[in-house]
C-alpha cells in the first residue's frame, strides 16, 4: 500500500465545472482519518489552496502555481520558484499582439500569484506559443487556464522537494492527475492513476486509466490503493 497521495484539484477531485465530488471527499478524509498524508498540487495559487486544504482536513503541505511555489504544512516557510518578471513581460507581448484582436487575456488571480502568470483560455497555445518562441517560458494549457512559467518548474519538481522534506520517495505516493500539468508528477509516482477524463499525455504518463472520469474516479482509486 502506498504511504501517502498526492492529487491534483481540477479535473481530478472535481467535474469539468468545477464542482468538487462529495465521493472523493469522504474517500480523502477517510484515507486522512488512518494517518496517510495528502499533498494538494495545483495550478491555482496558495491562498485558494490554503482554503482548500482546512475544508478537507489536510496538513496544509501544498504545491500552488504548478510547482512555482510549494509549502511542507500550514506552518511551513512559503517556498517560490521560478521568475514572475519574465512570465509578466511574456504575458504582455502576448496582450501587445492577440488584445487588440479582440481577445480578453483575462488575467487569474494576479495579486495572489507569486511565480507564474495565469490567463483566460481565449486564443489556441499553439499561437501563443509561436508569438513567445524568443521568450524563455513555457506556456501551459490545463485545460482550465492558460499557464506562463519559466522552464525547470513543475509539479514534479515541487513534489520531490516535498516528498524529501517528509522523509519519504516519490515511489511512496499514489499519484492521482488529469492535464498535461501533471505529467512531471504522474510519471515518479509508485503507482500513478487518472481519471477517464484525462488528457492523452497524463494517461500515456499514468499507465493506470480509471473507468470513472472526474472526482469519482480518483475516489475509486482511493478505494482500491488504499
Amino acid at each position: 500500500m502506498p504511504k501517502a497521495f498526492i492529487t491534483d484539484i481540477d479535473g481530478t477531485l472535481t467535474d469539468e465545472r468545477r464542482r468538487l465530488s462529495t465521493d472523493v471527499v469522504d474517500e480523502m478524509r477517510r484515507v486522512l482519518d488512518d494517518g496517510i498524508p495528502i499533498i494538494l498540487a495545483s495550478g491555482n495559487t496558495l491562498c485558494f489552496l490554503d482554503a482548500f486544504s482546512h475544508m478537507i482536513g489536510t496538513d496544509g503541505t501544498v504545491i500552488a502555481e504548478n510547482g512555482g511555489v510549494y509549502r511542507l504544512g500550514y506552518l511551513g516557510r512559503k517556498q517560490i520558484a521560478g521568475n514572475q518578471e519574465i512570465c509578466r513581460a511574456a504575458y504582455e507581448k502576448v496582450v501587445a499582439e492577440l488584445q487588440p484582436k479582440g481577445d480578453e487575456l483575462r488575467l487569474f488571480s494576479p495579486r495572489y500569484r507569486d511565480s507564474d502568470i495565469a490567463f483566460s483560455r481565449d486564443a489556441p497555445t499553439e499561437i501563443i506559443k509561436n508569438i513567445l518562441k524568443d521568450i524563455p517560458v513555457n506556456v501551459i494549457d490545463t485545460g482550465f487556464a492558460i499557464h506562463l512559467q519559466v522552464p525547470g518548474i513543475t509539479k514534479g519538481a515541487a513534489f520531490k522537494k516535498l516528498a524529501e522534506l517528509m522523509g519519504l520517495n516519490p515511489s511512496d505516493f499514489l499519484v492521482a492527475g488529469d492535464s498535461i500539468n501533471d505529467v512531471s508528477m504522474l510519471k515518479l509516482g509508485g503507482i500513478s492513476v487518472v481519471p477517464a477524463n484525462a488528457s492523452p499525455e497524463a494517461k500515456q504518463a499514468a499507465g493506470i486509466v480509471m473507468n470513472k472520469s472526474y472526482g469519482e474516479g480518483t475516489a475509486d482509486a482511493l478505494r482500491e490503493y488504499f
